[in-house]
């Protein structure tokens, strides 16, 4: 029998988000597979490893017993456990240099990838900061988890397990797919049949694709200024011309756009970062604009959920009668970032080449992502969930207006007016929003530079974003007293 595994080696990673019994099988498991123990080698007794480890000896007792299920150690008699011969797999002893060192000159090989410019900057470790003023991000305690969890179940039973392990090649999950025709779009006046939608990775998966199958030298694509800035990287990587308009005080003007425009990329419901709405009349002046020079429209309408002010514009896409409109919508904004489910709208030619498109990029999201999608919305839970939200951030909104009045030099340059999650904020002139929120961090305040969202920003910058989606009501006030007072030493 090999010597055995003394408990001295074996450490608990606390930054695993698990409980302490994954910790524990976490940590055995890497130790086996890493410093690859032969078959027979000793584990610590229960009540050794236990005393070491300062914990108790029934949990160590119940990661021993899921272990020998797994495989990895087997229990043998007056020897206590030890490592199995039916390990899953050894890892292997890595040959290449340890400094990492590469004669490949990357330079070179990369010279033609574009390289992104325009970056939003969240810091991974958000959750942290007490007065977090950043889009996008969910609030967990405003989930309802425990219905998550059963539509989860629901999804890994038998029956749907069965038939979402098989391979799709390419095809959508029936049922997201028909209550997104029956119940989402019509929301939005779209009359939808299932050839005309796709389900992507996110509103920027479908964003890509578009861009991807659409795009071309000589086709001149139009984005608002101040704009999304992944629009402004996707259009770049597709290597098309492109004319960043600048918006006015409705938004995007049909007036301004370029004759030679061929594409046109627009979020009517509400700019961003502004909020902006674009009224009725320049959505039918644009799609009369579409037809008659004969160009297309991507529409990103983000957000339209979150109408607790007032009940929002038609979408484009309603409005479209030549379908000249790509429509693009996401589920990850309003449940949580993570989730990666939108889908893409438009006319099932251009749907089917997309198919094409993403099978040769990733096949199709996650199939059982897809079902437990599928069953939040349609058992009700979804709903009930944006009835919440938008109570919460009507209340948000308000606290966030009020405390921006008691601040000098801080004024609202957009807001959407129907609601939604952010607020536009222009400061005094001179303010350099960049080094504001560079100095807010230090007083866990975080806000969003305004530089990113302008294809030629003035320098410096005087606007910022602020959210309010994951900054509890009860913070808001003094983080906005905060950012006054920073922003006053800096003039």
């Amino acid at each position: 029998m090999e010597h055995g595994i003394s408990p001295d080696s074996i450490f608990l990673n606390e930054s695993l988000g698990v409980t302490l019994q994954g910790r524990l099988s976490a940590a055995l498991v890497r130790l086996i597979l890493d410093r690859r123990y032969a078959p027979g080698t000793k584990l610590p007794s229960s009540r050794e490893l236990a005393r070491h480890l300062g914990i108790s000896r029934l949990t160590v007792t119940l990661v021993y017993q899921e272990l020998v299920a797994q495989g990895y150690i087997e229990a043998r008699p007056r020897s206590g456990f030890v490592v199995a011969e039916t390990v899953p797999h050894r890892r292997i002893q890595p040959q290449s240099n340890p400094e990492g060192r590469s004669c490949v000159s990357w330079s070179d090989w990369l010279a033609q990838a574009p390289q992104r410019r325009r970056v939003i900057h969240k810091p991974a470790d958000w959750r942290n900061y007490r007065y977090p003023f950043i889009y996008g991000q969910a609030d967990p305690s405003l989930f309802d988890l425990s219905a998550w969890r059963e539509c989860v179940r629901q999804a890994t039973a038998r029956h749907d397990f069965s038939e979402l392990a098989a391979d799709q090649y390419g095809q959508d999950d029936p049922l997201l797919v028909d209550f997104i025709c029956a119940n989402t779009l019509p929301r939005r006046g779209i009359s939808a049949q299932p050839e005309n939608v796709l389900i992507t990775l996110g509103a920027q998966n479908a964003l890509y694709m578009a861009v991807e199958l659409l795009a071309a030298p000589d086709r001149l694509t139009v984005m608002e200024e101040p704009g999304y800035p992944d629009f402004a990287e996707i259009l770049r990587r597709a290597r098309c011309p492109v004319h960043f308009q600048r918006i006015r005080a409705q938004g995007l003007d049909p007036a301004d756009l370029p004759p030679e425009a061929r594409l046109v990329m627009v979020t009517p419901s509400h700019n961003i970062p502004t909020g902006i709405t674009m009224p009725l009349v320049n959505r039918r002046e644009l799609l009369r604009l579409a037809t008659e020079r004969d160009f297309l429209i991507i529409e990103d309408d983000y957000e339209f959920e979150m109408s607790y002010l007032a009940p929002p514009e038609p979408s484009l896409k309603s409005l479209d009668q030549d379908g000249r409109v790509i429509y693009v919508g996401s589920f990850s904004k309003s449940l949580f970032p993570g989730l990666r489910i939108g889908y893409m709208v438009g006319p099932a030619p251009l749907i089917a080449r997309a198919r094409e498109l993403r099978a040769v990029m990733l096949r199709h999201p996650p199939g059982h992502l897809q079902r437990i999608t599928a069953y939040f919305l349609a058992y009700g839970h979804y709903d009930a969930h944006i009835v919440k939200l938008r109570r919460i951030f009507a209340e948000r909104r308000a606290t966030l207006v009020k405390a921006l009045q008691d601040v000098a030099h801080l004024t609202i340059a957009g807001a959407a007016r129907q609601g939604g999650s952010s607020i536009w904020i222009r400061g005094h002139e001179g303010l350099d929003s960049d080094k504001l929120s560079r100095e807010l961090r230090a007083e866990s305040v975080l806000i969003e530079a305004g530089a990113a969202f302008f294809e030629t920003p003035r320098l410096p910058c005087p606007f910022f974003r602020l959210g309010y989606s994951s900054i509890t009501e009860t913070n808001i006030a003094t983080g906005v007293e905060l950012i006054g007072r920073a922003a006053a030493r800096l003039r």
